[in-house]
């Protein structure tokens, strides 16, 4: 189980990115997007390209 008291902060980013990164690799693709929404109608967006 998890020690941290509260919620990891970049914890749901980082997984995102994680996430992202492995599907990149393994689908052997070059470009990869991620979204997120927060609180008060907040998102962020990122692109990712793969160099190899």
């Amino acid at each position: 189980g998890a020690i941290a008291l509260g919620h990891p902060f970049a914890g749901t980013g980082g997984r995102l990115i994680l996430g992202l990164l492995l599907e990149l690799k393994r689908r052997k693709k070059k470009y990869g997007l991620a979204a997120i929404c927060s609180g008060a109608g907040q998102g962020v967006a990122v692109v990712v390209e793969t160099v190899n």
